[in-house]
């Protein structure tokens, strides 16, 4: 699996420089949502097909990452 890095990306053009998926204006905080509201990994790439497996691992690791970093910082 490739690292989040090279998925997510952060520009101040896309969804206010939020971070999203490959550039694209699905942001990490929607897949996190779509999750949350109890969306399989199925129905997410059903609905947006656009995305793959590795998009949602890298929202999961991009978040898990940034509270770490927030848990350190605090």
């Amino acid at each position: 699996m490739k690292h989040y890095s090279e998925i997510i990306t952060i520009d101040s053009q896309i969804r206010f420089g939020k971070p999203c998926i490959r550039g694209m204006r699905i942001s990490v905080s929607d897949i996190l949502g779509w999750l949350a509201s109890g969306m399989t990994e199925e129905d997410i790439l059903k609905d947006f097909p656009e995305l793959t497996i590795e998009d949602i691992k890298a929202s999961l690791a991009y978040a898990a990452d940034r509270e770490h970093k927030i848990r350190i910082a605090s």
